[in-house]
């Protein structure tokens, strides 16, 4: 397996800067297509103009967003001229209310979605929004790249957050060309169950498997020694050195990890490291 199609989405030059470049350097050395979707947006809500307001106003946004994609379309044409892998950038306006559908056809015959960190300074709900929409309507692996992290291609030391899901395992499948190259994998298992089906041997049958497709991991069992996982998994990271996390994504629902608050969620907020990440 190899990542041949690969896909970003720009809508703000500054706030992907990062994760345009990563999926660059990504698609460089994968020889990988490089779809970028430009994305004008209006991010103005249903409902939000009193009654009898002039449709001049709303077709004012909409046009604005048509402009935004054209520039950021002009952007990625300028950054994107003279690589050495094919590619395509194409400049679209939608609503708010119609992102979760055109996400879900721009990138569903992907690879890999590269994107920003959903949570930060700059960011608003579109941000977050479109991670979940690749997650779930689009269905396809995403890996996440805060604004400080600079990606070279390849990831040599990856720590994998095993717990048995069905989400954690889809993330490991789609992580597959990243661990082949990588010379260091840990699978990390937090407080893992006294009578899961794993509790002889935490690990060792996705140990096997990966042995199988070529990947060498060692196995770290971690107490939870922190309120959030998240907060272990980030101690774990740091402590090897670790350039890559491989992760699933949304165990629980999203309204649950929105309110209330959960693993993914948390690791988006403070990951210090590209997060890979599947539903």
């Amino acid at each position: 397996m190899a990542y041949k199609t690969i896909t970003t989405i720009l809508t703000d030059p500054t706030v992907n800067a990062a994760s345009l470049a990563a999926a660059m350097v990504v698609s460089s050395a994968s020889q990988a297509h490089l779809d970028v979707l430009c994305l004008g947006l209006d991010r103005t809500q249903p409902g939000f103009y009193y009654a009898g307001a002039s449709a001049m106003v709303v077709q004012d946004t909409l046009v604005q967003a048509r402009e935004e994609a054209v520039a950021l379309e002009a952007h990625a044409q300028a950054t994107l001229a003279g690589v050495d892998f094919n590619w395509a950038a194409i400049g679209l306006s939608a609503q708010m209310v119609a992102l979760n559908g055109l996400i879900a056809h721009r990138t569903r015959f992907s690879d890999l979605v590269v994107l920003p960190r959903p949570y930060g300074e700059g960011r608003g709900h579109d941000a977050e929004a479109i991670v979940e929409a690749s997650l779930f309507n689009g269905a396809v692996p995403v890996l996440i790249i805060p604004d400080d992290s600079a990606v070279t291609g390849r990831f040599d030391n990856v720590v994998i957050a095993w717990n048995e899901s069905t989400e954690a395992l889809r993330a490991i499948r789609a992580a597959l060309p990243f661990l082949q190259q990588a010379s260091k994998v840990s699978i990390a298992i937090i407080d893992p169950p006294q009578h899961g089906p794993e509790r002889s041997d935490p690990g060792g049958m996705l140990s096997q498997l990966l042995a199988r497709h070529g990947v060498r991991a060692e196995v770290s069992v971690l107490a939870r020694t922190m309120p959030r996982v998240s907060d272990i998994l980030n101690r774990h990271v740091r402590d090897r050195g670790a350039d890559l996390v491989v992760m699933g994504a949304y165990g629980h629902s999203r309204f649950r990890e929105s309110i209330l608050g959960g693993a993914t969620r948390h690791m988006l907020e403070v990951a210090e490291v590209p997060v890979l990440m599947a539903h």
